[in-house]
């Protein structure tokens, strides 16, 4: 069992996500924006991400979904980049972003002060979401709107091929991430937490990403064996299971049939209108 310092973003370590460290997680995050936020952002515009107001990205890490917001809003659009860890925000900096380095539970930031939230691929990290969206419900705006994009491990998607003799590799994953403080099957709890959290009207987006719009090697970064060789170093996987995952993917990424397609889930509900701020107490 590793015996490191627990990261500072609860179950993310973004120097242990994948193999390389964190420039190979810097470029497995790029990577995985440019797969799947055109979908996202389509579902965003739909549940009702503004133009000319205040939008914060909860939990922004390196600014891969930052940059991508920035060109899609307004110019008069306020975006504020929050996220715990100070060092990989520092790389989300760009011409009109505010950065700003909080807590996700104790956010430095006034009552009813923003319009819109996006947390993106955060709750799954932190040990109680709950707290987390109490607090971005204290930040918004009556009537103003959370959207939450969150994966769900019994429906991560589909492939063809399929290997079933991974699934206790991928079993292994989830958990290490359960004791990490994370959860892996957040997504099918979205709109319960919203709720739990004071929200109004929350509603579940699914979309979905396939190698029939991008190259089966784009995939790489979210389904290659570099994610799992952390796991081996920390004493949660063998070897042997690191070399049968590796085969699996070249023989998939190798099949001209082989088809995939990753799921997400957004999550999106509105702060109540007429509470005062003791309300959130």
């Amino acid at each position: 069992m590793s015996t490191s310092v627990r990261p500072v973003g609860g179950s993310y370590d973004p120097a242990r996500t994948t193999g390389g460290g964190l420039a190979a997680e810097l470029d497995r995050l790029e990577a995985q924006a440019a797969l799947s936020f055109p979908e996202e952002l389509r579902i965003l515009r739909e549940l009702g991400l503004p133009s000319g107001r205040t939008v914060l990205e909860l939990g922004a890490g390196p600014g891969a979904v930052t940059r991508r917001l920035r060109a899609a809003l307004p110019a008069g659009t306020e975006l504020i980049a929050a996220d715990i860890d100070g060092d990989l925000l520092a790389h989300a900096a760009g011409p009109g972003v505010t950065l700003l380095v909080a807590d996700g539970a104790d956010l430095p930031l006034p009552d009813a002060s923003v319009d819109f939230v996006l947390l993106r691929y955060v709750l799954q990290h932190v040990p109680d979401p709950v707290a987390v969206l109490a607090e971005v419900r204290r930040v918004l705006r009556p009537g103003g709107t959370v959207a939450v994009t969150e994966v769900d491990s019994a429906l991560w998607g589909a492939a063809e091929p399929s290997y079933p003799e991974l699934a206790g590799v991928h079993a292994k994953m989830a958990a290490a991430q359960r004791a990490d403080g994370g959860d892996r099957s957040i997504g099918r709890r979205l709109p319960r937490l919203l709720r739990a959290a004071g929200f109004e009207r929350p509603v579940l987006r699914p979309f979905a990403t396939t190698n029939d719009d991008h190259p089966t090697d784009a995939f790489a970064p979210q389904l290659g064996p570099r994610r799992l060789e952390p796991l081996v170093a920390r004493g949660v996987l063998s070897l042997a299971e690191l070399a049968l995952a590796a085969d699996r993917w070249n023989r998939f990424r190798s099949d001209p049939d082989a088809w995939v397609m990753l799921l997400g889930l957004t999550a999106a509900a509105t702060a109540p209108a007429g509470r005062g701020p003791q309300e959130n107490a």
